[in-house]
């Protein structure tokens, strides 16, 4: 019973003192104990482990009972302690609350004494103040009143004084009294209910309306409309007239403006008129000539008359401009088959450095639409179109102006374009006249490589871009120049097609017509169908030394054509009107020289490949089964090194300054290298284990040639490009594999078709036979190996067609070399 009684105990105080976590935090901040008893989660047993962790430690148990005793009787003495000094507190609570509601209550009467003092002094400064308030009000009043009252005053008495001085025609005087009046009457724009206010605002609008009738009268008796009698000089009163049209309605002043003007240019449309012989193109230089003539006699007589806010100078220059333009316009649609090429470039250079003339004279803040330009983008040095165009004018014939250095970019002209405008819709001239001149360029380029022949091997032109190429883009760009200065719209995009029309000329007739042939039959220039006809059998012609060279030389000078067009197309962008950019396109024509620029590999490929070809024939016809021993390499890779280190080193020379290209090159012969070097190899039957061994030396000495391909016979050794070598050790282990799985004993069967799939990963059976063939097996021998080998065919991915073959990333030298001929012949067929 007592056992019973003291575990109900134990389970009752578990149950009391079982705390929140957030009251045993609290008492952890209240009461930081680093004791073991005092954790939540305290553990008798792990306590108990702690104090006596060996058996040998339960020799201390009496001292520990006993430490633990005095701690519980420490604690209780605590407990009585804090019980019996909690007694009293609940009476010494009650007697702390009462004395906090009595203070409560004394400080809220304190409160309530200080807030209604402060309302009773809130309310006697209001009364203090109010008086203040209405002496203010009545101040700021009689201040507004009487400013209005000395306004009105002034007027009234401005009024009177406007219209009796405007009687007298005392400009100078109505002047600053207008302004002055008009100033003032703004004040009283609220007051226009008041009948006296309304009345003295109609009687400045009549003044205003008379003054500016008054003064277009004198500018009319002044400089009357019809005839060219004029006075001797400006009047004063016509120059104080002037500074009251500033303050008057706008229209006046311009309705003067253009009254001077007309009458200042109606000699001008007199003396040329379209029937005079001066109006004509050839003696334009004359317009020009009297309008400088009359800006100085304007400078001199009526300077000083028109305020220089007006621009009167500006004005004229411009409104001369345009009535030239007209009459230019009208002369040119009257005697349009006149026109010549030299006489309307001349005419237009001319007008375009009248132009420039005007932009370095005045600011054109007198135009209504100031066009803006994009501003020029850097360009490769080697382009003709680097030079600064800004100043120079391409209706010279001076070569040597196209050779000048850089200059600073010119500021836009604001009048570019304001009387030559005019001449654009005869620009077809120029644009016939161009589509003549290009054509009897490329005759001349033509002749001149004829005459002249390719260039020389060893020499400065070796190899080098054709000078023909420069001169044609330089002529484009003089062009080009020429063209923009005439026009920006629709005669640029004429001009742009006729460039794209003798890039392609040029392409074909000096680049393409003069591509050595590689058949002799052949009747055009270089075709498709030649580049990819194969060599049966016998060797095709090799090219000369001289031969590589001019090859060497067409791909430079096409690689070269292919960049600068592009930066030509740019340009032609810049200078054209952004709504017609999308109609400048040369990529035809890029995709062109891109074609050359192939074709010229594929010769050279070609050519190379074709050399290679008689000792690959010659390996697939030696006695492989009867070799004794293994020697040195064999005689046919003797002649594939020997016709390499003839020709790579004389391409890569003549190719420096197209290493790319280089590049290309050695990586298209690998890849129709060593698929053939394979094809052969696989001719190669049967072989003995002794031969199979020659084969793989062969192979290896074959594979540190390509490896070095791209330096060979150089004194500079460089490394090959990563792309390149990928391709050799590909192509190359794959010939190695192959002769391994040769060498290897073909019993027991699974081992040898398993080592097949590990070395080679190729599943298609026909590659998996002509290695039985290589071997020399007999075809029952063969029927069982190749049963076997579709059976150990791993399992195809879920998905795939389930087909006998392997699925491979990338496929073999055999399947790209079967595309390529399949893609030969359906070329053929297309051509």
């Amino acid at each position: 019973m007592m056992e019973e009684e003291e575990l109900e105990f134990a389970e009752d105080l578990e149950a009391i003192l079982h705390l929140t976590p957030e009251v045993q935090l609290a008492i952890e901040q209240v009461f930081p104990s680093q004791d073991p008893l005092d954790r939540a989660d305290f553990n008798a047993v792990e306590y108990i482990n702690t104090l006596f962790p060996t058996e040998q430690s339960l020799a201390n148990i009496d001292d520990v009972v006993n430490k633990i005793r005095l701690k519980i009787r420490r604690l209780d003495d605590n407990i009585r302690t804090v019980v019996r000094g909690q007694t009293n507190v609940g009476q010494d609570g009650r007697q702390a609350l009462e004395e906090a509601q009595n203070a409560i209550q004394q400080l809220f009467g304190k409160i309530k004494d200080i807030k209604d003092k402060a309302e009773k002094s809130e309310q006697m400064v209001k009364e203090i103040t109010r008086d203040i308030k209405q002496l203010d009000h009545a101040k700021r009043h009689l201040t507004t009143s009487i400013t209005t009252l000395n306004h009105l005053h002034m007027l009234a008495g401005g009024v009177d004084s406007l219209e009796a001085m405007t009687r007298k025609r005392q400009y100078g005087e109505v002047a600053n009294l207008l302004q002055g009046v008009v100033n003032v009457l703004e004040h009283f724009h609220k007051y226009m209910g008041i009948p006296q206010i309304r009345q003295l605002s109609e009687r400045v609008k009549a003044a205003q309306s008379e003054l500016g009738t008054q003064i277009l009268a004198d500018f009319e008796e002044a400089f009357p409309s019809q005839g060219s009698k004029r006075t001797g000089g400006p009047s004063n009163v016509l120059r104080d007239a002037c500074l009251v049209a500033n303050v008057l309605d706008p229209r006046i002043r311009q309705e003067i403006i253009k009254k001077f003007i007309r009458q200042h240019l109606s000699e001008y449309r007199v003396l040329f008129e379209e029937n005079q012989d001066v109006a004509w193109l050839d003696k334009i230089d004359r317009r020009y000539a009297w309008l400088k003539r009359q800006l100085v006699d304007y400078e001199e007589k009526y300077g000083h008359m028109f305020p220089e806010e007006w621009c009167m100078t500006e004005r004229i220059a411009v409104e001369f401009c345009h009535n030239t333009k007209v009459e230019l316009a009208k002369v040119m649609r009257t005697r349009a088959k006149e026109i010549e090429v030299k006489l309307l470039l001349f005419a237009i250079q001319r007008t375009t450095n009248f132009e420039g003339l005007l932009a370095k004279r005045f600011t054109g803040c007198t135009l209504t639409d100031v066009p803006g330009k994009k501003p020029e983008s850097p360009l490769h040095p080697t382009n003709p179109f680097l030079e600064d165009e800004a100043g120079e004018y391409a209706g010279s014939e001076k070569e040597e102006d196209l050779d000048r250095p850089r200059k600073p970019k010119a500021p836009d002209n604001p009048f570019h374009g304001i009387v030559s405008k005019c001449f654009e819709p005869h620009l077809y001239v120029y644009i016939e006249s161009q589509d003549k001149n290009l054509g009897e360029l490329i005759d001349r380029f033509v002749a001149d490589f004829r005459a002249q022949g390719p260039p020389k091997a060893g020499t400065e032109e070796g190899g080098a871009v054709l000078p023909s190429c420069a001169d044609l883009f330089v002529y484009y760009k003089k062009c080009m120049v020429q063209c923009s200065q005439l026009s920006t719209g629709e005669p640029m995009i004429a001009l742009s097609t006729i460039f794209q029309k003798y890039l392609r000329e040029y392409a074909w007739k000096i680049l393409s017509g003069n591509l050595p042939k590689t058949n002799s039959n052949s009747g055009g220039g270089l075709t498709i169908s030649i580049l990819l006809k194969e060599k049966e059998g016998s060797e095709a012609a090799k090219f000369t030394v001289d031969e590589l060279c001019l090859i060497c030389s067409i791909l430079s000078t096409a690689e070269y054509c292919l960049a600068t067009t592009q930066q030509l197309e740019e340009k032609l962008k810049e200078k054209v009107d952004k709504v017609l950019v999308e109609r400048i396109n040369l990529t035809g024509e890029m995709d062109t020289f891109s074609t050359v620029i192939s074709n010229s590999i594929q010769l050279l490929v070609q050519d190379l490949d074709a050399a290679c070809d008689p000792a690959l024939t010659a390996m697939s016809k030696m006695p492989w089964q009867s070799v004794e021993h293994v020697g040195d390499q064999s005689p046919y890779v003797t002649s594939v090194i020997v016709h390499i280190k003839q020709n790579v080193p004389i391409i890569r020379d003549n190719l420096a300054s197209t290493r790319k290209y280089f590049t290309q090159f050695c990586i298209k012969f690998t890849n129709s290298f060593i698929p053939k070097f394979i094809n052969h190899l696989f001719r190669c039957k049967p072989i003995s284990m002794v031969g199979a061994e020659q084969l793989l030396l062969d192979t290896h000495s074959l594979k540190t040639v390509l490896l070095d391909l791209p330096s060979i016979g150089s004194q500079v050794l460089r490394k090959a490009p990563a792309s390149y070598t990928k391709i050799v050790v590909k192509g190359m282990t794959r010939a190695e594999m192959i002769l391994k799985v040769v060498m290897a004993p073909h019993e027991p069967p699974v081992v040898f078709v398993d080592n097949y799939i590990k070395l080679l990963a190729d599943g298609n059976p026909e590659t998996f036979q002509k290695i039985l063939d290589m071997k020399g097996l007999k075809r029952s021998e063969q029927s069982n190996m190749l049963d076997l080998f579709r059976q150990r065919l791993p399992t195809p991915p879920s998905g795939s067609d389930g087909g006998p073959t392997l699925s491979f990333s990338a496929p073999t030298p055999e399947q790209e070399s079967s595309r390529i001929r399949r893609l030969e012949k359906l070329i053929k067929k297309r051509l």
